[in-house]
């Protein structure tokens, strides 16, 4: 069940569906995140014990291997289904971690944060969601601060979508622009942060911000018409490394 909840995440991803599983759900409500795991048996996992966001807190000191990014390719296009606005990669672009190729598929964005860094939350995060070539997942996170406008936005809102509507992208975005430049980072084993909330996520959160400026971050919530974060979860025994 596991390995059929993950690979249809990546096709999910991969088509721009943004893993919405076979029941309707929301950021509040009855089919807000503490009711997940009873909307549907391929929830069960939202109820799991390595479930993501989390509080960046309690950190271990390791020895960890830089990610390598080959972000060389552009975007395809941008969508807005209602949980989020995002925009699908262009095959060739990926990331090594662990000495494991993982293909960008997407990259989306959340406000507020979902992940807090000791307890504090951010305006915005962006997530730029991978996979391997037997469907394992890998997020790269990064937190946004209100600030400088940011380019990379700027072209993605310039052609904005409305709720429901996928557009071809006129102007190229690349993901390296959504990237701080100092690429030290937190690791911690998690999930995916929307239903089916699959484990087996590995987590990489950039330790240094990228700004988005105000009018970027409430056009945002504009289109999105909601705050989209999931709540923090329990880290549980699981360990926050850097």
């Amino acid at each position: 069940m596991k390995k059929t909840l993950i690979a249809m995440s990546v096709a999910l991803f991969t088509s721009g569906a943004f893993a919405s599983g076979s029941a309707d759900w929301s950021y509040s409500g009855d089919t807000g995140p503490d009711n997940w795991v009873k909307l549907s048996p391929e929830y069960s996992e939202c109820a799991g014990s390595n479930q993501s966001p989390i509080n960046i807190t309690g950190l271990v000191k390791a020895e960890l291997e830089p990610v390598v990014f080959n972000y060389d390719a552009g975007s395809a296009d941008i969508l807005n289904n209602g949980h989020t606005v995002q925009i699908n990669t262009l095959p060739g672009s990926s990331i090594i971690v662990d000495d494991i190729a993982f293909e960008l598929k997407q990259f989306h964005f959340h406000v507020p944060s979902e992940n807090q860094l000791h307890s504090k939350s951010f305006p915005m995060e962006g997530h730029l969601v991978h996979a391997d070539k037997h469907g394992n997942l890998a997020v790269v996170a990064v937190l946004v601060t209100e600030g400088q406008a940011n380019e990379a936005l700027a072209k993605a809102w310039a052609q904005m979508p409305k709720k429901g509507e996928t557009l071809a992208l006129t102007s190229d975005i690349s993901p390296l622009d959504i990237l701080p430049s100092d690429r030290a980072y937190y690791r911690f084993n998690g999930s995916l942060t929307t239903p089916p909330c699959s484990e087996g996520v590995r987590w990489i959160v950039m330790k240094q911000t990228i700004s988005a400026s105000k009018e970027q971050i409430e056009e945002f919530l504009h289109v999105v018409h909601h705050h989209n974060n999931r709540p923090v979860q329990a880290i549980n025994a699981r360990k926050i490394l850097e």
